[in-house]
């Protein structure tokens, strides 16, 4: 560097042999020159060197590749040129050879010709010799099996007289034939005659010569690159290498580079003389502008400095005050290498890189909390909980305080009210004695306190000064005076906006810096309050419609069971963490003192599951009044759950019902016979009365919906006393364990629980819940009961309008039997009008049965399958009034099928 500039910082010219490059550096005595290196320059073609070489050769090879193509061109040309000649000369030969006229015809102008024209292609050294008639239908052929097939080729010149030479796809490969006339003495054409070669004979001059042309191109490739070698290996020694815009780079760029710099850079030569000072290094100095010539002790710099640069010993990082900076200074010697003596130093000014520092620090510190805004808030979606994460995110790194105050409609997920008070929700601190408003405290801020200015304007607020500011005060002047006593002397209140709606306000309120909070804090503040605006607005929206969910859930489900005699249950309804679910159950009383028992579950969570759930169990309610057995009643409700899929399907967006599994059962305390038919769903636990658990083989069938497969039942007689048990799947399985492990798991727990339905629901849930469950859990327990004997009394009906009276009788004396002397009346009028149409419309054997229970039943069976219907008589019929009097005395009737007939039945209400 030192010999490239003079004392005024400009640049000398270059001197012969004595340029430095990036790739040789400067020397005092001649250049050295090593062979492989300069080999690897002129390849590489960087150089000037190198480029001259690479164009020599480009030049010579494309005149080679040039010559040989224009030779191997010219050569095809004249073989193909000839071809086409020597083809043509022989057809017009052997067209007007002796014979060839009269062979023609011939009756059989093959024999004649085909000899001639072989021993004349022979002699010819052509592919072909074809004679033809004027119709192409060839008489002669290389090949015999072509001969009276079509020639291939243009003809239409040659009937008319002319000779016609081409080049085709013939049927012995690629060929160049010629076609001329047969004529005779008239000047008639009677014939025509082809001669022809094929191409890879054509080309065969050409491809013998081709490796002679090769050979000679080469060695004049290669004496060419030979002797640019030879010519660039001595232009690159006299270069040193370097490329053409290298050569004068290196000295445009040098001040440039030089000046540019962020870092100060003196040239002292050996004699304590400044040589060189750039721009930088003027300003940390403050360098006068005619420095470079004159002793750098006699500048002005402050004598520790001063001392170092005259001296040229060796500094690293050493700092030495100049005026207001700390500049550190590394300084080394030049007298290496031939270079002349002398001490390069460069200064950096450390003032302002540690300001730099700082500011670049608490950049990083803002933008390492944004980003722990993002992923530490609204990890749940509980509104309270998002408001404490965002408050516990800013102490102590942001604020000493931070305080959320919602509205209160927001924490139900309702719209907010602006006229309505807030509540506190989040508080934290360095220090639990702020006396600050606590946790849960109603308030309402006036107008021109900071929250109620945020409040207002939907914009972010700044109090510098706490103790200033009167509007705050207003607020509470006591509790402004403890909080300004406390050492809390700043303020920043920022809305929490969610697009147009204002959810609350956030406080971050300062106490031990004593700087006040600034204009960059306000937005910092603001840009953390908006990503956390975002995740409360989403836990409220949440909240908003977990609650609809859980409502609507709640209004679906049974809220108390019916009363009835057959069976003492007990249930359980879990919901699970992730929110409501579709799991349902019921328990149905029907006809005869039976009982229905339905457990279901619909797989996912939120609205859409609750609602089709709530459709289900209404289709179940519907179909159970049709006294329908288990099969049948499931085999309606896949047809359902098939329709609703449909309509689903229709509707972009809308979500199919998947995974809806049933489990139907019907007892019959009479018979104490349990029918129980499921669809996709767990089997059954059975608890017999001595405390053995078993789960009955109930055929499972597909889930719902999926339609084309038949459902089975299985009966089972159940001793007075068992327990049915009923379930969905959330109580056996979940991720962490297999249904085979929860249904081992659950006839243990049913296997120590005690005679109650409720302490059986009691113990299984305490033994099969480690934790709340991720699905919903519906449990039933049922526990049988028989009527007895003395509770049923049957009937034979003879197929005799007498019998009448006779079943009249005998219930009259039942019903005193019972106590039930108030009902005989009515119940004499009901069976007497059954027993009529029964009788009249149906078929034997016939049979009436009454049973007391809860209520009076009474029933008549008979063998038809025909059902009556309740009908208005008008005066002139004589019938039609006695189902209309049955309606009118029962509470409730109906008709119940059975495999081989019906029954007829009427409920009566107990005095």
């Amino acid at each position: 560097m030192v010999r490239l500039l003079g004392r005024s910082g400009t640049r000398s010219p270059l001197r012969p042999g004595s340029a430095p490059s990036a790739r040789q550096p400067e020397e005092t005595g001649p250049a050295r020159w090593h062979p492989l290196a300069g080999l690897r320059s002129v390849l590489g073609g960087r150089s000037v060197a190198g480029q001259v070489f690479l164009l020599v050769v480009v030049i010579v090879l494309l005149l080679v590749v040039a010559a040989v193509v224009a030779l191997v061109l010219q050569v095809r040309h004249d073989t193909t040129q000839e071809a086409r000649n020597r083809s043509l000369a022989v057809a017009e030969t052997f067209a007007n050879a002796p014979g060839t006229v009269e062979a023609l015809a011939s009756p059989d102008p093959t024999a004649v010709l085909q000899p001639r024209a072989e021993a004349a292609r022979e002699r010819s050294k052509v592919d072909f010799i074809v004679v033809m008639n004027t119709d192409g239908i060839r008489y002669t052929h290389p090949k015999p099996d072509r001969i009276g097939k079509r020639f291939v080729g243009t003809i239409a010149p040659a009937l008319a007289g002319q000779a016609v030479t081409e080049e085709i796809e013939g049927t012995i490969g690629p060929l160049v034939q010629a076609v001329v006339p047969v004529k005779d003495p008239d000047g008639r054409v009677v014939g025509l005659v082809s001669a022809g070669i094929t191409t890879k004979n054509v080309g065969g001059t050409a491809d013998r010569q081709l490796p002679l042309v090769l050979s000679a191109a080469a060695a004049a490739l290669a004496l060419a690159t030979a002797g640019a070698a030879l010519v660039s290996r001595r232009l690159l020694r006299q270069t040193h290498g370097l490329g053409p815009h290298e050569m004068t780079r290196m000295y445009e760029h040098h001040d440039a580079v030089l000046h540019a710099v962020r870092e100060g850079v003196l040239i002292v030569d050996d004699k304590g003389t400044l040589v060189l000072a750039n721009d930088e290094a003027h300003r940390l100095l403050g360098l006068p502008d005619d420095a470079e010539g004159r002793p750098v002790l006699a500048l002005g710099l402050d004598p520790g400095t001063a001392d170092l640069l005259a001296s040229g010993r060796v500094a690293t990082d050493e700092v030495h005050l100049v005026g207001d900076r700390l500049l550190a200074v590394n300084q080394r010697t030049t007298d290496r290498a031939g270079v002349p003596p002398g001490s390069v130093a460069t200064l950096r000014d450390s003032t302002e890189l540690r300001a730099l520092s700082g500011r670049a620090e608490t950049a990083r510190e803002r933008l390492n909390m944004l980003y722990d805004a993002g992923v530490g808030i609204g990890t749940s979606l509980d509104v309270s909980r998002t408001a404490e994460e965002l408050a516990e995110l800013a102490v102590p790194r942001f604020a000493d305080f931070a305080t959320v105050d919602l509205f209160d409609a927001v924490l139900g997920g309702g719209q907010p009210d602006a006229a309505a008070s807030l509540s506190r929700t989040a508080l934290s601190g360095i220090r639990k004695d702020a006396p600050l408003y606590p946790v849960g405290e109603r308030i309402r801020f006036v107008d021109s306190s900071p929250q109620g200015r945020s409040l207002g304007t939907g914009r972010p607020v700044l109090e510098p000064r706490l103790g200033e500011a009167p509007g705050w005060q207003a607020q509470d002047l006591e509790r402004s005076a403890q909080i300004v006593e406390y050492g809390i002397h700043s303020l920043i209140t920022v809305p929490l906006r969610a697009g147009t709606l204002v959810l609350g306000v956030v406080g971050f309120w300062r106490s031990e810096k004593p700087e006040p909070f600034d204009e960059d804090e306000l937005a910092l503040a603001e840009e953390l309050v908006a990503r956390a605006a975002v995740s409360i607005d989403n836990a409220r929206r949440y909240t908003r419609e977990h609650s609809m969910a859980v409502t609507l859930q709640r209004s679906l489900l049974p809220r108390n069971l019916p009363e009835q005699g057959a069976l003492e249950i007990a249930y359980r309804y879990l919901p699970a963490q992730a929110g409501v679910g579709g799991d349902w159950f019921d328990v149905l009383p029907l006809s005869g003192a039976r009982v229905a028992l339905v457990v279901g579950d619909v797989v996912g969570h939120g609205l859409h599951a609750a609602a089709t759930m709530g459709r289900l169990r209404t289709a179940v309610h519907n179909f159970s009044s049709l006294d329908l057995p288990p099969d049948e009643l499931i085999a309606l409700l896949d047809e359902l759950v098939g329709r609703i899929d449909q309509d689903e399907a229709e509707e972009e967006g809308s979500a199919p019902v998947t995974g809806a599994t049933c489990v139907y059962a019907v007892y019959d305390p009479v018979s104490r016979r349990c029918t129980v038919a499921r669809a996709g769903h767990p089997p059954p636990a059975l608890i017999h009365p001595d405390g053995t658990v078993e789960f009955p083989d109930v055929p499972a069938g597909p889930p719902l919906g999926l339609g084309g497969l038949p459902f089975e039942t299985a009966e089972l007689e159940l001793a007075e006393g068992s327990r049915l048990v009923l379930y969905t799947d959330g109580l056996v399985e979940d991720r962490e364990r297999d249904i085979d492990v929860g249904l081992e798991m659950l006839r243990e727990a049913l296997g120590r629980a005690g005679k109650s339905p409720e302490d059986t629901c009691r113990v299984v849930l305490d033994s099969q819940l480690t934790a709340r469950s991720s699905d919903d859990i519906a449990l039933i327990v049922a526990r049988t009961r028989a009527l007895a004997a003395d509770q049923i009394a049957e009937w034979p009906v003879p197929a005799d309008p007498a019998a009448v009276g006779e079943v009249r009788a005998a219930v009259s004396r039942q019903l005193a039997a019972w106590g039930l002397e108030e009902l005989t009346f009515t119940t004499e009028l009901i069976l007497s009008e059954l027993v009529t149409n029964a009788l009249r419309y149906g078929g034997g054997p016939m049979r009436v049965r009454v049973l007391r229970d809860r209520n009076l039943i009474c029933e008549v069976f008979d063998s038809s399958s025909t059902s009556p219907h309740l009908r208005y008589a008008t005066m002139t019929d004589e019938g039609g009034r006695g189902l209309f009097l049955v309606a009118q005395l029962a509470e409730r009737w109906g008709t119940r099928y059975l495999p081989d007939g019906k029954v007829i039945w009427a409920e009566q209400p107990l005095p």
